[in-house]
C-alpha cells in the first residue's frame, strides 16, 4: 500500500504492507516511512517493526483489525495495538441513575473571532461522545456561531472563565478542560490563559490547536512541569509540524522514528502525547506507546483535528484514564471517518459528517 497527501491536513506515507488477519493467528510485517509537515516546517519518520498477534479473535467485521504487539528493531519502546474486546470495555456507558454531572462536565475554551468553526466542531463532537454537560468559553464574535450550531451547550464569554472552580476534585462528578481549538495564533492572551489553567486545574486538561504554540513560553513549560509534579494529567494533540516545534522547545531530538520520538516528547513534557497521523501514537511519560492504525484519507481535511480534540476531551470528562481516553477517541474518530466515507466517499467527507457517524461507530464497537 502506498499513498501521499499534504501533512498539514494529514500525512504522507509510502511503503509496503503484508498483513494476515488476527483470527488466522499469524504475525504480520510492515515497513513504512511517514512525513508530517506544517506550512513552514516538516518532520520525517522512518522505522522498521515486526507485528505479532496479541489476542486471537475475529476481526471487527467492517474493518481489517488486528490485535498485535509491534516490536521495534531499533528502539526499546514497544507500541501496543489493543484488541476489540479491550476497546469495547472502555466505552463509558451511563448507569441508570446517571445525571448530567455524573456523566461528566467538559469545559471547552475554544474559538476566536477568526476561527469560530473549530469551537463548533469540538463542541458537537464532545456532546456526541457522551459528556453530560458541555460548557464553552469563547470570544464575543464566536459565541453566536456556537449557540446556533450547538443549542444544547452552555456558551459563555472567555472573560467569564474562572479556573478556581476546577482546583478541587469532586467525587462522582468527573470533569475535564480542553483548550485551544480555533485559537488565533496572533492572540497572545492564549499563553496567559493556558499557563493559568495548567497551574490551577486539578482535573485532566487537553491542549490542542493554537494553544500548543504557547509551550514556547518558559512560563507555560514551568506550569506544566509543576502540574506533572502534582500528579495532574495533561494531554496534548499535535500533528507532525506542531510536534516538531514542541520538540524544539523541550530539547527533544526529532530524528527518531515516531514511536521513540513520541515517547521522548511525552517524557520531556510530562504529558500524554497524541501524535496524529495515519498511524496515531498515544505516548505517555513512562514510555508506554499505543498505536492506532486505522486512519484514512477521509480525515485529511481541516477541522477533523477539532473533532478529535472534542471526542478525547469528552472521554476525559467522563473519567477515562488519559491514555485510554485518547486511544478510544482516536479509534472511534477513525472509524467514524470510514463510515462517513462509505456514504460520501473519501472525497466528499466533511468534519461534520465524522461527528454524525460517531454514534454508529460506538454501536458497532459495542457489538
Amino acid at each position: 500500500m502506498s499513498f501521499r497527501k499534504d501533512a498539514d491536513e494529514g500525512y504522507a506515507e509510502e511503503g509496503h504492507i503484508d498483513e494476515i488477519h488476527a483470527d488466522e493467528g499469524n504475525a504480520s510485517e510492515k515497513r513504512f516511512g511517514e512525513e508530517c509537515s506544517s506550512a513552514d516546517e516538516s518532520v520525517s519518520f522512518e522505522v522498521d517493526f515486526r507485528a505479532e498477534i496479541l489476542d486471537d479473535e475475529v476481526p471487527y467485521k467492517d474493518f481489517t483489525m488486528m490485535s498485535r504487539i509491534a516490536e521495534r528493531f531499533t528502539d526499546d519502546v514497544i507500541p501496543l495495538l489493543w484488541s476489540e474486546s479491550m476497546l469495547a470495555e472502555l466505552l463509558p456507558w451511563p448507569s441508570e441513575q446517571a445525571n448530567k454531572y455524573s456523566r461528566g462536565k467538559l469545559v471547552l475554551i475554544a474559538g476566536s473571532d477568526r476561527y469560530p468553526g473549530a469551537a463548533c466542531l469540538a463542541t458537537r463532537a464532545a456532546q456526541r461522545m457522551g459528556a453530560g454537560y458541555v460548557e464553552v468559553f469563547t470570544t464575543p464574535m464566536a459565541r453566536p456561531f456556537i449557540l446556533s450550531s450547538c443549542p444544547s451547550a452552555v456558551v459563555r464569554l472567555v472573560s467569564e472563565f474562572d479556573v478556581a472552580s476546577f482546583s478541587q476534585v469532586q467525587p462522582g462528578k468527573p470533569r475535564a478542560i480542553a483548550i485551544g481549538p480555533g485559537f488565533d495564533p496572533d492572540d497572545e492572551s492564549g499563553e496567559q490563559l493556558l499557563a493559568h489553567v495548567l497551574k490551577k486545574a486539578a482535573c485532566p486538561v487537553l491542549v490542542d490547536g493554537g494553544a500548543l504554540a504557547a509551550f514556547c513560553s518558559k512560563r507555560v513549560r514551568k506550569a506544566q512541569a509543576k502540574r506533572y509534579e502534582r500528579g495532574h494529567f495533561t494531554v496534548v494533540t499535535p500533528h507532525g509540524g506542531e510536534a516538531r516545534r514542541l520538540a524544539e522547545w523541550y530539547g527533544v531530538p526529532t530524528m527518531e522514528g515516531p514511536v521513540k520520538f513520541g515517547a521522548d516528547l511525552g517524557c520531556a513534557m510530562g504529558a500524554v502525547v497524541v501524535l496524529k497521523g495515519p498511524d496515531t501514537y498515544i505516548c505517555s511519560d513512562n514510555d508506554v506507546v499505543f498505536s492506532m492504525c486505522e486512519g484514512t484519507a477521509a480525515l485529511a481535511k481541516a477541522g477533523t483535528g477539532d473533532v478529535l480534540a472534542g471526542m478525547i476531551a469528552s472521554l476525559l470528562a467522563q473519567g477515562l484514564d488519559p491514555k485510554h481516553g485518547a486511544y478510544l477517541g482516536a479509534t472511534l474518530h477513525a472509524r467514524a471517518g470510514v463510515l462517513a466515507a462509505q456514504r460520501f466517499t473519501d472525497i466528499g467527507v466533511l468534519p461534520e459528517d465524522v461527528i454524525d457517524f460517531i454514534p454508529e461507530a460506538v454501536a458497532r464497537m459495542a457489538l
